[in-house]
């Protein structure tokens, strides 16, 4: 008993945790940008303005919760709960640090990551088709072909890690980078793989299935209220996802020498958030056909060129198995 309550308080803890630092990621963001773009970010309410992220929950919560009279009811009411649940269900298998984590050991872990992010694209793409409405269906739309494309080069840009490592359990993966990071190892599968994410949650400069200069609003045109705010939450908490797998698959998880492995772990973590940030306020969005190009003809090159580079160099180092 005592057991299955320290594992459910593990998992509550976790998750309660990833929600936190995803609301006070939209204040981060705000800062940074007007840090950088010399001008106020919040800063009335609370100190600093950190109640900002609560004063928006307010504010969407008591906003009227409107549905189109066309649109399919029961696919538009459950679109957001997918892009949101999808997202967050990833970090079960998320090794923060050798005592935290949802699932202490599994062989597909890294594929069970794979899998939970391409069912992201379900939630915005069902988003927009319900919706019933022209923009937000082309949202759907090319939020699907750019999810489905990217998706692909993810994956075989972590092949590099896995024939390194010779697991797809992420803790032992992380345990494989301890004297040196795969960061070292894999600078091109690392950029790919960052790549691939940024583009996967639609990020900026990505962020092509809600252009507003070309589709209002994209995918969420039609949405108001706590299921606009479901949207977000999916997309900050798939950020918080993206610098969470970056840090365990590149940059050595927990490993570091005298902090505590927590502490590593979010230092790693922030600093690719800080990136993230960084690349929205310094990057042009491209044109749609310019983005599925650059991955068609550059990243799967690209990640299949890494991969039969990082095949051969095991070949020549270690020799042919011999079973």
């Amino acid at each position: 008993m005592t057991e299955t309550l320290a594992q459910w308080l593990n998992v509550i803890g976790i998750l309660v945790c990833v929600l936190t630092i995803a609301a006070m990621l939209t204040w981060a963001e705000r800062r940074l940008l007007a840090l950088w773009q010399e001008r106020y970010g919040p800063n009335r309410v609370g100190p600093f303005g950190l109640l900002q992220p609560l004063a928006d929950v307010i504010k969407l919560m008591n906003k009227e919760d409107w549905i189109p009279p066309m649109a399919d009811r029961p696919v538009f009411v459950i679109a957001p709960a997918m892009a949101m649940v999808t997202a967050m269900a990833a970090f079960v298998v998320v090794p923060i640090t050798p005592r935290i984590g949802i699932v202490d050991r599994l062989d597909i872990g890294l594929l069970f990551f794979l899998a939970m992010t391409a069912l992201t694209v379900y939630g915005v793409a069902v988003g927009g088709w319900a919706s019933n409405s022209k923009y937000s269906l082309l949202g759907g739309v090319r939020s699907a072909a750019q999810m489905i494309s990217y998706e692909v080069f993810m994956g075989l840009a972590l092949m590099g890690v896995v024939i390194l490592a010779g697991s797809f359990d992420l803790r032992q993966i992380v345990i494989a980078q301890q004297g040196l990071w795969y960061a070292v190892l894999q600078p091109v599968g690392m950029i790919l793989f960052f790549v691939a994410g940024v583009a996967g949650i639609h990020r900026l400069p990505f962020d092509l299935p809600e252009a507003e200069n070309e589709l209002v609003a994209g995918f969420h045109t039609e949405y108001s209220s706590m299921k606009f705010g479901m949207f977000f939450v999916g997309e900050y908490v798939g950020m918080v996802l993206l610098a969470s797998m970056v840090t365990v698959l590149y940059l050595g998880g927990w490993d570091g020498p005298l902090l505590p492995p927590i502490l590593w772990f979010l230092l790693k973590m922030g600093s690719i958030l800080v990136l993230l940030v960084l690349l929205r306020a310094a990057l042009p969005r491209p044109r749609y056909d310019q983005l599925m190009a650059m991955g068609w003809k550059i990243m799967l090159p690209l990640s299949l060129l890494n991969l039969m580079a990082t095949g051969g160099a095991l070949l020549a180092i270690k020799g042919p198995l011999t079973s």
